[in-house]
């Protein structure tokens, strides 16, 4: 199996940069252990993927290697992080990915190309021999692909015990969010979603609308923090890192950080602690508020990103819907799971003006299993994998 590997993943003999100029000549003895997983069970290694500097933002630029565009439209961007894992597999450089998903840099980009991108839960997929966890457990390594079973038959390598999948549900109980509290969402993405649900309720499944659902909006709120914070704590002990490759007490050099990176530090430098426990409050609400959600139903569907893709060189689009968006504006619906350890799977639905459009499923912390059943199902009942870039030539 051909695969890639997003350039915060260490490969034996491949150079990590992690799309930064402070990690100039490392390149790692030994693969971390998911890569040294897939190696063993026969997967050749076609080579790196693009990411922002620290796989820190939702678009893929950095002043490394520059900006990665989106096989649909070369003018727009992937979305990020893992907007170069996305881009080889939508082009036909290979089958599968692995990449990272600290936020939804897994799932939101594979809206944005047409594939699936399936985030893991917190500790199903064992990493070490990496690089310093900006993101600690919220932070996962998965698989992205063109079908489900080939995410299946990855995520059998990548954790241990996976084993097969039960039986896809004749009737599960669907919560269909379409909305994050009052955040805005593009009108065509909430279109695909809704008669996604209604193909979810055609299909036998008890779909029921939520009404208000601000459950994630402290956590969106906070979840920069955790970012910024971690990039703090790692440039203030950098030399321990052997990817940065000082001198002991040396400092690296933040001038050759991208703009937006040097932001992220002056926060996560000014922050209080009072700034990460407003996050801890938030996860743990949320967790708190979710158990009642899955007391009463299976599984989660949203939109997996509430906007279309923009210009491939701006970091965020600053408006969605005609209404002002933040940096992670577009970015809404994914948050969540990270913040909770649940599985979450995207998957394609259709397109607009275009360019295509995911949904996100999500299941409880552990379920891993049942939610990929459940994607086989609807991937079984509405194929996708078809549909390719008018710009890739298939063999004939």
């Amino acid at each position: 199996m051909p695969l890639t590997l997003k350039d915060n993943l260490h490969a034996a003999g491949l150079p990590t940069t992690w799309g930064s100029l402070l990690l100039q000549d490392f390149a790692p003895e030994a693969d971390e252990e998911p890569v040294a997983r897939v190696r063993a069970a026969g997967a050749v290694i076609l080579g790196k993927t693009n990411l922002p500097e620290f796989a820190m933002q939702g678009y893929t630029g950095n002043r490394r290697w520059g900006t990665t565009t989106n096989p649909w439209n070369t003018a727009l961007t992937p979305g990020g992080s893992s907007g170069g894992a996305v881009a080889a597999v939508a082009s036909g450089c290979g089958p599968l990915a692995l990449a990272t998903d600290g936020g939804g840099s897994i799932r939101r980009p594979a809206s944005h190309t047409h594939l699936v991108g399936f985030k893991p839960s917190s500790g199903c997929v064992p990493r070490s021999g990496g690089l310093p966890e900006l993101f600690l457990d919220h932070e996962v390594l998965g698989p992205i692909a063109r079908t489900v079973g080939d995410i299946v038959a990855t995520m059998q390598v990548l954790a241990p015990g996976f084993g097969t999948l039960p039986a896809a549900p004749a009737r599960a109980r669907i919560m269909f969010v379409p909305r994050f509290g009052d955040a805005p969402v593009d009108p065509d993405i909430a279109r695909l979603t809704r008669e996604t649900a209604d193909r979810l309720a055609s299909l036998g499944h008890a779909v029921r609308e939520a009404g208000t659902f601000d459950l994630a909006d402290a956590v969106n709120a906070a979840w920069p923090t955790l970012s910024a914070t971690g990039l703090a704590w790692m440039m203030g002990q950098a030399w321990h890192f052997r990817e940065f490759g000082l001198a002991p007490h040396a400092s690296p050099d933040s001038r050759l950080c991208t703009d937006g990176i040097q932001a992220t530090l002056a926060a996560g430098r000014a922050a209080q602690a009072a700034d990460m426990f407003t996050l801890l409050t938030a996860v743990h609400a949320a967790r708190a508020r979710l158990a009642t959600v899955w007391s009463q139903h299976d599984f989660i569907l949203t939109p997996a990103a509430a906007a279309l893709p923009w210009p491939a060189q701006d970091i965020y689009p600053p408006q969605i819907d005609g209404q002002s968006a933040g940096p992670r504006g577009h970015a809404v619906f994914t948050g969540l799971a990270n913040a909770a350890g649940l599985p979450a799977i995207t998957l394609p639905c259709g397109f607009a003006q275009g360019l295509p459009v995911g949904l996100q499923l999500m299941a409880p912390r552990g379920h891993d299993a049942a939610l990929l059943a459940l994607a086989l199902q609807v991937e079984a009942a509405f194929p996708w994998a078809g549909h390719w870039p008018a710009a890739v030539e298939l063999p004939s």
